[in-house]
Protein backbone atom coordinates (compact mmCIF):
# COMPACT_ATOMS: atom_id res chain seq x y z
CA UNK A 1 0.00 0.00 0.00
CA UNK A 2 1.37 3.40 -0.98
CA UNK A 3 1.69 6.24 1.50
CA UNK A 4 -1.05 8.18 -0.29
CA UNK A 5 -3.48 5.26 -0.02
CA UNK A 6 -2.54 4.71 3.64
CA UNK A 7 -3.28 8.36 4.33
CA UNK A 8 -6.61 8.18 2.51
CA UNK A 9 -7.49 5.06 4.49
CA UNK A 10 -6.63 6.79 7.79
CA UNK A 11 -8.76 9.78 6.86
CA UNK A 12 -11.70 7.52 6.02
CA UNK A 13 -11.33 5.66 9.30
CA UNK A 14 -11.05 8.96 11.22
CA UNK A 15 -14.31 10.20 9.69
CA UNK A 16 -16.02 6.92 10.58
CA UNK A 17 -14.81 7.09 14.19
CA UNK A 18 -15.82 10.75 14.43
CA UNK A 19 -19.35 9.90 13.24
CA UNK A 20 -19.63 7.24 15.96
CA UNK A 21 -18.28 9.69 18.51
CA UNK A 22 -20.95 12.24 17.58
CA UNK A 23 -23.67 9.57 17.86
CA UNK A 24 -22.43 8.50 21.30
CA UNK A 25 -22.31 12.08 22.57
CA UNK A 26 -25.78 12.88 21.27
CA UNK A 27 -27.15 9.76 22.94
CA UNK A 28 -25.40 10.65 26.20
CA UNK A 29 -26.83 14.17 26.05
CA UNK A 30 -30.31 12.78 25.47
CA UNK A 31 -29.90 10.68 28.63
CA UNK A 32 -28.75 13.75 30.55
CA UNK A 33 -25.22 12.44 30.83
CA UNK A 34 -23.45 15.34 29.14
CA UNK A 35 -20.67 17.35 30.76
CA UNK A 36 -16.91 17.49 30.87
CA UNK A 37 -15.28 14.29 29.65
CA UNK A 38 -11.84 13.18 28.53
CA UNK A 39 -12.39 13.64 24.80
CA UNK A 40 -8.93 12.41 23.80
CA UNK A 41 -9.32 9.31 25.98
CA UNK A 42 -12.77 8.61 24.56
CA UNK A 43 -11.50 8.90 20.99
CA UNK A 44 -8.50 6.69 21.73
CA UNK A 45 -10.75 4.02 23.25
CA UNK A 46 -12.98 4.05 20.16
CA UNK A 47 -9.99 3.75 17.86
CA UNK A 48 -8.45 0.93 19.88
CA UNK A 49 -11.76 -0.94 19.76
CA UNK A 50 -12.82 -0.33 16.16
CA UNK A 51 -9.51 -0.22 14.26
CA UNK A 52 -7.37 -2.44 16.43
CA UNK A 53 -5.79 -4.12 13.39
CA UNK A 54 -3.84 -0.94 12.56
CA UNK A 55 -0.36 -0.47 13.88
CA UNK A 56 0.28 1.93 16.80
CA UNK A 57 1.48 4.77 14.53
CA UNK A 58 -1.56 4.54 12.27
CA UNK A 59 -3.92 4.39 15.27
CA UNK A 60 -2.36 7.56 16.68
CA UNK A 61 -2.76 9.22 13.28
CA UNK A 62 -6.47 8.31 13.28
CA UNK A 63 -6.86 9.68 16.83
CA UNK A 64 -5.18 12.94 15.79
CA UNK A 65 -7.44 13.16 12.74
CA UNK A 66 -10.60 12.72 14.81
CA UNK A 67 -9.53 15.33 17.35
CA UNK A 68 -8.52 17.74 14.59
CA UNK A 69 -11.94 17.52 12.96
CA UNK A 70 -13.79 17.63 16.31
CA UNK A 71 -12.16 20.45 18.24
CA UNK A 72 -9.48 21.76 15.88
CA UNK A 73 -9.52 23.57 12.56
CA UNK A 74 -9.71 20.56 10.30
CA UNK A 75 -7.51 20.81 7.20
CA UNK A 76 -6.13 24.16 8.37
CA UNK A 77 -4.30 22.57 11.31
CA UNK A 78 -1.45 21.32 9.13
CA UNK A 79 -1.11 24.68 7.38
CA UNK A 80 -1.01 26.64 10.63
CA UNK A 81 1.60 24.25 12.00
CA UNK A 82 3.97 25.36 9.22
CA UNK A 83 6.06 28.30 10.53
CA UNK A 84 6.61 29.58 6.99
CA UNK A 85 2.88 30.17 6.43
CA UNK A 86 2.18 33.88 7.00
CA UNK A 87 -1.50 33.89 6.06
CA UNK A 88 -4.23 31.36 5.33
CA UNK A 89 -7.09 32.35 3.01
CA UNK A 90 -10.18 30.18 2.50
CA UNK A 91 -12.38 31.21 -0.43
CA UNK A 92 -15.15 28.69 0.12
CA UNK A 93 -14.88 25.02 1.13
CA UNK A 94 -12.72 23.77 -1.73
CA UNK A 95 -10.34 26.69 -2.30
CA UNK A 96 -7.61 27.31 0.23
CA UNK A 97 -4.58 29.54 -0.35
CA UNK A 98 -1.56 30.37 1.78
CA UNK A 99 1.09 33.06 1.75
CA UNK A 100 4.67 31.90 2.19
CA UNK A 101 7.59 34.34 2.10
CA UNK A 102 5.32 36.99 0.64
CA UNK A 103 3.94 34.87 -2.22
CA UNK A 104 0.49 33.31 -2.64
CA UNK A 105 0.05 29.67 -3.54
CA UNK A 106 -2.82 27.20 -3.61
CA UNK A 107 -2.88 24.67 -0.77
CA UNK A 108 -3.47 21.00 -1.48
CA UNK A 109 -6.28 20.78 1.04
CA UNK A 110 -9.85 21.87 1.55
CA UNK A 111 -13.06 21.36 3.49
CA UNK A 112 -15.66 18.73 2.72
CA UNK A 113 -18.45 21.28 2.47
CA UNK A 114 -19.85 24.55 3.77
CA UNK A 115 -21.02 23.01 7.02
CA UNK A 116 -17.52 21.72 7.82
CA UNK A 117 -16.05 25.14 7.09
CA UNK A 118 -18.71 26.89 9.20
CA UNK A 119 -17.95 24.54 12.09
CA UNK A 120 -14.24 25.39 11.87
CA UNK A 121 -15.05 29.12 11.91
CA UNK A 122 -17.28 28.68 14.96
CA UNK A 123 -14.53 26.74 16.75
CA UNK A 124 -12.16 29.66 16.12
CA UNK A 125 -14.60 32.31 17.34
CA UNK A 126 -16.17 30.52 20.32
CA UNK A 127 -13.20 30.94 22.72
CA UNK A 128 -13.06 34.64 21.76
CA UNK A 129 -16.66 35.26 22.73
CA UNK A 130 -17.52 36.20 19.14
CA UNK A 131 -19.94 34.71 16.67
CA UNK A 132 -20.94 34.99 13.05
CA UNK A 133 -24.48 34.35 11.83
CA UNK A 134 -27.13 35.72 9.48
CA UNK A 135 -27.60 38.80 11.68
CA UNK A 136 -23.85 39.47 11.90
CA UNK A 137 -22.37 37.84 8.78
CA UNK A 138 -18.95 39.51 9.16
CA UNK A 139 -16.51 39.28 12.05
CA UNK A 140 -12.98 40.48 12.73
CA UNK A 141 -11.16 39.12 15.77
CA UNK A 142 -7.74 38.47 17.28
CA UNK A 143 -6.43 35.13 18.47
CA UNK A 144 -4.43 34.70 21.66
CA UNK A 145 -1.14 34.68 19.72
CA UNK A 146 -1.99 37.99 18.06
CA UNK A 147 -3.08 36.50 14.73
CA UNK A 148 -5.96 38.28 13.04
CA UNK A 149 -9.06 36.41 11.91
CA UNK A 150 -11.67 37.68 9.48
CA UNK A 151 -14.71 35.68 8.44
CA UNK A 152 -17.60 36.46 6.10
CA UNK A 153 -20.50 34.04 5.51
CA UNK A 154 -23.40 33.92 3.03
CA UNK A 155 -25.36 35.79 1.88
CA UNK A 156 -22.52 38.34 1.85
CA UNK A 157 -19.97 35.73 0.73
CA UNK A 158 -21.46 34.49 -2.51
CA UNK A 159 -19.31 31.35 -2.99
CA UNK A 160 -19.51 30.07 0.57
CA UNK A 161 -17.90 31.16 3.85
CA UNK A 162 -14.64 33.09 3.45
CA UNK A 163 -11.99 32.96 6.15
CA UNK A 164 -8.58 34.56 6.47
CA UNK A 165 -6.06 34.07 9.28
CA UNK A 166 -3.13 36.48 9.26
CA UNK A 167 -0.46 35.12 11.54
CA UNK A 168 1.80 37.14 13.81
CA UNK A 169 4.51 35.31 15.66
CA UNK A 170 5.38 36.15 19.25
CA UNK A 171 8.74 37.47 18.13
CA UNK A 172 9.21 40.32 15.65
CA UNK A 173 12.41 40.99 13.68
CA UNK A 174 14.46 43.92 14.96
CA UNK A 175 16.15 46.64 12.88
CA UNK A 176 19.33 44.57 12.48
CA UNK A 177 17.40 41.59 11.09
CA UNK A 178 15.52 43.86 8.68
CA UNK A 179 18.88 45.07 7.37
CA UNK A 180 20.04 41.45 6.95
CA UNK A 181 16.92 40.53 4.98
CA UNK A 182 17.19 43.59 2.75
CA UNK A 183 14.07 45.38 3.99
CA UNK A 184 16.22 48.25 5.28
CA UNK A 185 19.64 49.49 4.28
CA UNK A 186 22.13 50.26 7.03
CA UNK A 187 21.91 53.97 6.14
CA UNK A 188 18.11 53.93 6.38
CA UNK A 189 18.27 52.15 9.73
CA UNK A 190 20.68 54.73 11.14
CA UNK A 191 18.59 57.63 9.82
CA UNK A 192 15.43 56.20 11.37
CA UNK A 193 17.21 55.54 14.67
CA UNK A 194 18.15 59.22 14.84
CA UNK A 195 14.62 60.31 13.92
CA UNK A 196 12.96 58.20 16.62
CA UNK A 197 15.60 59.04 19.24
CA UNK A 198 15.15 62.76 18.51
CA UNK A 199 11.38 62.40 19.03
CA UNK A 200 10.41 63.07 15.45
CA UNK A 201 7.01 61.79 14.40
CA UNK A 202 7.34 58.93 11.91
CA UNK A 203 4.62 57.65 9.56
CA UNK A 204 5.11 54.26 7.88
CA UNK A 205 3.18 53.82 4.63
CA UNK A 206 2.64 50.97 2.19
CA UNK A 207 0.11 48.57 0.77
CA UNK A 208 -1.49 45.52 2.32
CA UNK A 209 1.13 42.96 3.37
CA UNK A 210 4.05 45.29 2.70
CA UNK A 211 5.39 44.90 6.25
CA UNK A 212 4.21 48.16 7.84
CA UNK A 213 3.46 46.67 11.26
CA UNK A 214 6.74 44.72 11.28
CA UNK A 215 8.72 47.89 10.53
CA UNK A 216 6.72 49.91 13.06
CA UNK A 217 7.53 47.35 15.73
CA UNK A 218 11.22 47.48 14.80
CA UNK A 219 11.27 51.29 14.94
CA UNK A 220 9.75 51.21 18.40
CA UNK A 221 12.95 49.56 19.66
CA UNK A 222 14.66 52.95 19.26
CA UNK A 223 12.38 54.53 21.90
CA UNK A 224 14.15 55.26 25.18
CA UNK A 225 13.32 52.55 27.76
CA UNK A 226 12.56 55.28 30.30
CA UNK A 227 9.61 56.63 28.31
CA UNK A 228 5.95 55.75 28.88
CA UNK A 229 4.50 54.35 25.66
CA UNK A 230 0.80 53.93 24.85
CA UNK A 231 -0.05 51.71 21.88
CA UNK A 232 -3.44 51.90 20.13
CA UNK A 233 -4.53 49.21 17.67
CA UNK A 234 -7.54 47.55 16.08
CA UNK A 235 -5.89 44.20 16.84
CA UNK A 236 -3.00 44.11 19.29
CA UNK A 237 -0.14 43.02 17.01
CA UNK A 238 2.75 45.11 18.30
CA UNK A 239 5.27 43.55 20.68
CA UNK A 240 7.21 46.44 22.22
CA UNK A 241 10.20 45.62 24.41
CA UNK A 242 10.10 48.74 26.59
CA UNK A 243 9.23 48.14 30.26
CA UNK A 244 6.62 50.93 30.47
CA UNK A 245 4.00 50.12 27.82
CA UNK A 246 0.21 50.45 27.98
CA UNK A 247 -1.57 48.48 25.22
CA UNK A 248 -5.04 49.57 24.12
CA UNK A 249 -7.25 47.72 21.63
CA UNK A 250 -10.44 48.90 19.96
CA UNK A 251 -13.70 46.98 20.23
CA UNK A 252 -16.48 46.49 17.71
CA UNK A 253 -20.14 46.81 18.61
CA UNK A 254 -21.85 43.74 20.02
CA UNK A 255 -24.85 41.98 18.54
CA UNK A 256 -27.11 44.59 20.15
CA UNK A 257 -25.19 47.37 18.37
CA UNK A 258 -23.68 48.73 21.59
CA UNK A 259 -20.27 48.74 23.20
CA UNK A 260 -18.15 49.96 20.29
CA UNK A 261 -14.85 51.65 21.22
CA UNK A 262 -13.06 53.18 18.23
CA UNK A 263 -9.44 54.08 17.60
CA UNK A 264 -10.51 57.71 17.92
CA UNK A 265 -11.98 57.03 21.38
CA UNK A 266 -8.77 55.33 22.47
CA UNK A 267 -6.56 58.09 21.08
CA UNK A 268 -8.51 60.78 22.91
CA UNK A 269 -8.26 58.79 26.12
CA UNK A 270 -4.56 58.07 25.60
CA UNK A 271 -3.83 61.80 25.61
CA UNK A 272 -5.06 61.84 29.24
CA UNK A 273 -2.74 58.98 30.24
CA UNK A 274 0.46 61.04 30.37
CA UNK A 275 2.12 59.34 27.38
CA UNK A 276 5.68 60.14 26.36
CA UNK A 277 4.99 58.36 23.09
CA UNK A 278 1.86 57.30 21.25
CA UNK A 279 2.10 54.41 18.80
CA UNK A 280 -0.95 53.84 16.59
CA UNK A 281 -1.03 50.56 14.70
CA UNK A 282 -2.80 52.12 11.72
CA UNK A 283 -4.64 55.35 10.95
CA UNK A 284 -7.60 54.57 8.74
CA UNK A 285 -10.39 56.95 9.78
CA UNK A 286 -11.32 60.26 11.33
CA UNK A 287 -8.86 59.66 14.19
CA UNK A 288 -6.34 61.24 11.79
CA UNK A 289 -7.62 64.66 12.88
CA UNK A 290 -7.05 63.88 16.56
CA UNK A 291 -3.56 62.59 15.74
CA UNK A 292 -2.64 65.78 13.87
CA UNK A 293 -4.05 67.86 16.73
CA UNK A 294 -1.95 65.91 19.24
CA UNK A 295 1.20 66.25 17.12
CA UNK A 296 0.67 70.01 16.96
CA UNK A 297 0.06 70.43 20.70
CA UNK A 298 3.19 68.97 22.24
CA UNK A 299 2.71 65.21 21.79
CA UNK A 300 5.67 64.73 19.47
CA UNK A 301 7.50 61.54 18.60
CA UNK A 302 4.44 59.52 17.61
CA UNK A 303 4.71 56.44 15.38
CA UNK A 304 1.97 55.11 13.11
CA UNK A 305 1.16 53.48 9.76
CA UNK A 306 -1.21 54.26 6.91
CA UNK A 307 -2.20 52.58 3.65
CA UNK A 308 -0.76 54.54 0.72
CA UNK A 309 1.05 54.01 -2.59
CA UNK A 310 3.90 56.47 -1.93
CA UNK A 311 5.30 58.74 0.76
CA UNK A 312 3.59 61.78 -0.78
CA UNK A 313 0.29 59.95 -1.01
CA UNK A 314 0.63 58.96 2.66
CA UNK A 315 0.53 62.56 3.82
CA UNK A 316 -2.32 63.34 1.40
CA UNK A 317 -4.27 60.38 2.78
CA UNK A 318 -3.83 61.59 6.35
CA UNK A 319 -5.17 64.97 5.26
CA UNK A 320 -8.17 63.36 3.54
CA UNK A 321 -8.98 61.21 6.58
CA UNK A 322 -8.77 64.26 8.84
CA UNK A 323 -11.16 66.18 6.58
CA UNK A 324 -13.66 63.31 6.92
CA UNK A 325 -14.09 64.27 10.59
CA UNK A 326 -16.39 67.01 9.31
CA UNK A 327 -15.36 69.76 11.73
CA UNK A 328 -15.39 72.43 9.03
CA UNK A 329 -11.66 73.13 8.90
CA UNK A 330 -10.42 74.15 5.42
CA UNK A 331 -8.05 71.83 3.63
CA UNK A 332 -5.26 74.38 3.87
CA UNK A 333 -5.43 74.30 7.67
CA UNK A 334 -5.38 70.50 7.77
CA UNK A 335 -2.46 70.38 5.31
CA UNK A 336 -0.52 72.84 7.44
CA UNK A 337 -1.08 70.68 10.53
CA UNK A 338 0.14 67.63 8.61
CA UNK A 339 3.31 69.40 7.47
CA UNK A 340 4.08 70.58 10.99
CA UNK A 341 3.11 67.37 12.78
CA UNK A 342 4.55 64.60 10.58
CA UNK A 343 8.33 64.76 10.37
CA UNK A 344 9.34 61.59 8.48
CA UNK A 345 7.51 59.25 6.11
CA UNK A 346 8.89 55.77 5.44
CA UNK A 347 7.39 53.94 2.46
CA UNK A 348 7.47 50.16 2.02
CA UNK A 349 6.73 48.07 -1.04
CA UNK A 350 6.39 44.33 -1.58
CA UNK A 351 8.03 43.18 -4.80
CA UNK A 352 6.95 40.44 -7.19
CA UNK A 353 9.40 38.12 -5.42
CA UNK A 354 7.53 38.65 -2.14
CA UNK A 355 10.34 40.61 -0.48
CA UNK A 356 9.53 43.80 1.43
CA UNK A 357 11.76 46.82 0.94
CA UNK A 358 11.84 50.41 2.15
CA UNK A 359 11.83 52.51 -1.01
CA UNK A 360 11.53 56.01 0.49
CA UNK A 361 12.54 57.81 3.67
CA UNK A 362 11.58 61.45 3.28
CA UNK A 363 10.67 64.49 5.34
CA UNK A 364 6.95 65.18 5.26
CA UNK A 365 7.32 68.94 5.25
Amino acid sequence: MTEASRRANREELAESVRARLVERRRAAAARGEGGETDLAGEVRALVDRDVALLGPADREAVVAGVLRETVGLGPLEELLADPEVEEVMVNGPGRVYVERRGRLEAAATGFGGEEELRNAIERILAPLGRRVDELSPMVDARLADGSRVNAVIPPLAVDGPALSIRRFGVRRPGPGELVETGTLSAEQRDALRRAVSERRSVLVSGGTGSGKTTLLNALSSFIDPGERVVTIEDAAELRLQQPHVVRLESRTAGVEGRGEVTIRDLLRNALRMRPDRIVIGEVRGVEALDLLTALNTGHDGALSTVHASSARDAVARIETLALMAGVGLPHEAIAAQARRGIDVVVHLERGADGRRRVTEVVGAG
